[in-house]
């Protein structure tokens, strides 16, 4: 049975069924479209005796991969904390993170948060999002430089509709980071683990801040200096 079940969902084709069923779960609570997700990558991961080729983890992780994965958080902190994001928060609105305030001079939450954020945000959402829904549906559509970037664009759309809940402002941010990142994995398909470790960074600078209370006076000092 097991077997049947795999062989049905190893198909490229699926990826669009499962991006369907997906948000239905939603309307259970906003975590299940994501845990639905994860439990289809996870079995087919499993089924097919972990092949790591399926969700681009063909590269073994190391220090050039660490250290790549360094210069491109940098890169991507500076447009979102100094470039584009003042102007965002300018046009939009502050994105609303209101559902982390408990991180705020939290000790306890900050460290708690920072072990589920790499644990499912940093790897789970990468190998969801960029493994599954960005490479399956791009080499569905062809696997041509034009697929891997119209898939782009469809699963940044799908993953910042999941970030609704941080307002126009939040869901706006993650689409531009998406699609940011999801360039870095067109050039880099078989290395997810690069992806994993920018977004683990770029988050971690980003609750560290939400501990320190820092965000809005990050936001509000490039703002000023922009005249904004």
């Amino acid at each position: 049975m097991k077997t049947k079940i795999y062989n049905a969902l190893n198909k490229r084709y699926i990826v669009i069924l499962i991006m369907l069923l997906a948000p239905l779960f939603g309307f259970i609570d906003r975590n299940f479209v994501f845990f639905f997700g994860l439990s289809i990558v996870l079995f087919i991961f499993w089924k097919s005796g972990y092949d790591k080729s399926k969700f681009g983890l063909d590269f073994k992780l190391n220090w050039n991969t660490f250290f790549k994965s360094i210069v491109y958080t940098i890169i991507l902190c500076l447009i979102e904390y100094v470039l584009i994001g003042p102007l965002l928060d300018a046009i939009l609105g502050m994105t609303d993170l209101s559902s982390f305030d408990d991180v705020k001079g939290d000790l306890g939450s900050y460290i708690g948060l920072m072990l589920v954020m790499w644990v499912f945000a940093a790897f789970g959402e990468e190998l969801l999002n960029r493994g599954f829904y960005l490479k399956w549906l791009a080499e569905f559509m062809g696997n041509s430089k034009n697929s891997w970037i119209i898939s782009s664009i469809i699963t940044s759309a799908y993953f910042a509709a999941g970030h609704i809940y941080q307002g126009v402002r939040g869901a706006v941010g993650v689409f531009i980071w998406s699609i940011l990142i999801s360039l870095i994995f067109i050039k880099n398909r078989k290395n997810l683990w690069l992806l994993i470790l920018i977004h683990g960074l770029f988050d971690t600078v980003g609750i560290t801040l939400i501990y320190f209370d820092k965000i809005d006076y990050i936001s509000l000092f490039f703002k000023t200096l922009y005249g904004l």
